[in-house]
């Protein structure tokens, strides 16, 4: 719902309240966010004093008891004398640095804004849509900000929209999607971090005088930090507390930067990072800015993941698998990375179907001259030697098994030792007369121009065109460096890094519009560009290439505090593990693997008849319960990163007669004590049967638990499912 009345702007989801108010300046202020309250006017909050060195706008005349330096606004400016942090920068003609937009005018719209050639939610005929224009008269630039309302998920969305209207070209140096002022809180500020084969890690701390930032310059949004955080109250916990949470829909540079000024007031401005940002507006032109999404809880974490993970799966996904039989996969990379051929396949293949696996996945090494790593890449052509007859050949055989077929790509990268490298070296990244920067032994083609991207997908429609292909892994195995494109002239460079994200999701949905019937999974060396703005194209991301049961305990709990579950690509590998050396029990890693997208990446002809029996039960409880696990609440009922003697979570579905709880052990000592699991979600006056028996009251399980079995042996699990009588 949104209410406009005289320069007050209210919005109201089924649970927040979010408002601003234009004043006497015209300057755009920020007056609440938070839990819904009646409607009126929370501008009384904000407070005029004089501050000492808190310069005075010259609309204020005479009076110093106005400064922008401490004023909440709504999309702050930079060198008009608020020297917090800023959301936008603007270099007019005369080389000034500065921004001072000022209320002009607004309007509303039926249904939710969407954005060109950028990933946003998707709307609905019942949502709003809020523009609120601000004008830089100096710079002759209007500012537009936009706000989706979407209302039933508690989620309120953000874009920026600048508009050249003068007659002179305008560099824009900074344009955040998001600006968040509070007024006075304490507030902790967790972030999610980590590295390759460790990502997403939440760290917590509270706000100290100054600037926290987290955010990327690789080009992705990257494994070491997330363009997802959160604010929130120190005593807030998973069932109790205050906290916000604040997303980017961008797989670029981004940066999320916090900070708690000199009165205590803190600012969050989230966008693409200004690192080596600078986009020319010639006059009429315009720049739109990814869009941003908040949402908040007075509830605890776990509400504030319910409601984004709701949103996430009902407006952002486009899976096209969503309403068909569940797929376990396997992958045989493991098996047999560069080293195969089409009976070697084959063999893959038979062994998995009877277990139950309905989905074959040829990863890397089918194309080309693509022996290693550093040959092939950019040669899109099926491999003859490998795979006679090509993929007309392998995949009808894979099909009569009863199995779909999917393929692995990396169509961002070249190899020098390619055709491709070696009729147009000026296609890759490269700075004229600095050294070629290598990771993985490959170079990153310049995406941002037309004919690269044009080339690289013809190629690959015709691969896809060729057989019936269900499912492609999109892959990424390196950050950018020598970031400078041989199309564009010295003035455009700035706009390098953002024309690449374009790029990247220019091909993406077309290759979506041209094959609607597969399914795009994402990966760059597995979690590092695990962003709602990919998820928008490729409904799961590999998680990790950490298959480690014990680290994805981890991993995959910092996941799921803004992704779904349905999101994360899981899977069941050999041990000892490839990045740990760490054994753990099959069962162990299919109970971990089950909670996100489920498949095994492992060599399954080396499997004792034991683990086949082991792997048949897995892959139909999945199955089973796949929509459960997918689509159901999900509940942190532990700590991975605290020491304790387990790990839990929980699944319970929409109308609460379902529940699923996984645990998984610790190395175990004498003497344990005995525990017990407490549930959450379930309807305390409905009685459930545990694991199909007995008849236990809801409010029985959630608050007196259910005993443990003391495990025998390190790492053991075990699933408990819950049926309503």
């Amino acid at each position: 719902m949104i209410l406009c009345d005289n320069g007050l702007f209210t919005l109201h989801t089924k649970h927040t309240t979010y408002q601003m108010k234009a004043n006497e300046y015209g300057v755009l202020l920020h007056t609440y966010y938070g839990p819904r309250v009646h409607d009126g006017d929370l501008s009384y909050l904000i407070r005029y004093i004089d501050r000492s060195f808190a310069p005075n706008p010259e609309e204020a005349g005479g009076s110093r008891l106005f400064s922008l330096d401490v004023m909440p606004q709504e999309y702050s400016s930079c060198g008009m004398g608020d020297y917090r942090l800023p959301s936008l920068e603007l270099e007019l003609p005369n080389g000034s640095r500065s921004a001072s937009p000022r209320y002009k005018s607004f309007r509303v719209e039926r249904g939710k804004y969407a954005l060109e050639g950028l990933p946003a939610f998707r709307g609905a005929a019942e949502d709003e849509t809020l523009v609120i224009i601000l004008e830089d008269a100096a710079a002759q630039t209007d500012i537009e900000l936009y706000y989706g309302v979407l209302e039933d998920y508690d989620v309120i969305t953000r874009a920026v929209k600048v508009i050249n209207r003068g007659s002179e070209t305008v560099k824009l140096r900074q344009a955040a999607s998001l600006c968040l002022d509070f007024q006075r809180e304490d507030l902790d500020l967790i972030t999610f971090d980590g590295k390759h084969v460790l990502e997403r890690c939440p760290n917590r701390a509270p706000l100290v005088p100054g600037v926290r930032s987290v955010g990327s310059v690789r080009g992705t949004s990257s494994h070491q930090h997330n363009p997802f955080v959160i604010l929130c109250r120190h005593d807030t916990s998973e069932d109790h507390g205050l906290c916000f949470g604040a997303m980017l829909l961008y797989s670029g540079n981004f940066e999320a930067a916090v900070e708690r000024a000199q009165f205590d007031d803190v600012r969050l401005v989230l966008g693409i990072h200004p690192h080596h940002f600078c986009w020319p507006l010639a006059p009429g032109e315009s720049f739109t800015t990814p869009e941003a999404a908040l949402c908040c809880s007075k509830q605890g974490f776990s509400v504030l993941s319910h409601r984004l993970h709701r949103c996430i799966r009902e407006r952002l996904l486009q899976n096209p698998w969503e309403k068909l039989p569940n797929r376990v996969l396997v992958n045989n990379w493991e098996a047999t990375e560069f080293t195969f051929d089409a009976e070697r396949l084959m063999q893959i293949a038979g062994s998995a179907a009877p277990m139950g696996i309905g989905l074959f996945v040829m990863d890397d090494g089918w194309f080309g001259a693509r022996n290693s790593d550093t040959a092939g890449l950019g040669d899109w052509t099926v491999n003859s030697d490998k795979l006679p007859g090509g993929l007309e050949s392998l995949v009808p055989r894979i099909k009569a098994l009863g199995m779909d077929f999917g393929i692995w790509i990396e169509p961002e990268m070249v190899n020098e030792d390619s055709a491709l490298y070696r009729a147009h070296p000026d296609w890759a990244f490269q700075i004229p007369g600095r050294p070629k920067v290598r990771g993985r032994q490959q170079l990153v083609l310049d995406f941002s121009r037309r004919e690269v991207r044009d080339y690289i997908y013809q190629a690959l429609k015709a691969v896809l065109s060729s057989a019936d292909i269900s499912y492609v892994k999109w892959d990424m195995n390196r950050s950018l460096a020598t970031v400078w494109s041989a199309a564009l002239p010295p003035e455009q460079q700035g706009e390098v890094y953002h024309r690449y994200v374009l790029g990247l999701y220019d091909m993406l949905d077309q290759m979506r519009r041209d094959f609607p019937q597969v399914l795009i999974e994402g990966c760059s060396g597995g979690g590092g560009r695990f962003d709602a703005g990919m998820l928008y194209y490729t409904p799961q991301i590999w998680c990790s290439d950490n298959t480690d049961a014990i680290d994805r305990l981890r991993i995959q709990y910092g996941t799921s505090f803004c992704y779904p579950v349905c999101t994360m690509g899981a899977h069941v590998s050999a041990v000892p593990n490839a990045q740990t050396g760490r054994s753990v029990p099959i069962e162990t890693r299919g109970v971990v693997a089950m909670n996100g997208t489920f498949g095994y990446e492992m060599d399954l002809d080396q499997t004792t008849e034991e683990e086949k029996e082991i792997i048949r039960r897995q892959t139909a409880f999945f199955k089973e319960h796949c929509g459960l696990i997918q689509q159901g609440d999900y509940y942190r009922l532990s700590d991975p990163f605290q020491d304790a003697p387990y790990t839990a979570w929980e699944q319970v579905s929409q109308d609460r007669r379902e529940a699923l709880a996984s645990v998984v052990f610790g190395m175990t000592h004498g003497a344990p004590p005995f525990l017990s699991l407490r549930f959450k979600g379930l309807d305390p006056e409905l009685c459930y049967r545990v694991n199909g028996e007995g008849c236990f009251p809801g409010d029985v399980l959630m608050e007196a638990g259910w005993p443990l079995p003391l495990p025998w042996g390190d790492y053991q699990a075990l699933q408990i499912y819950l049926s309503a009588i």
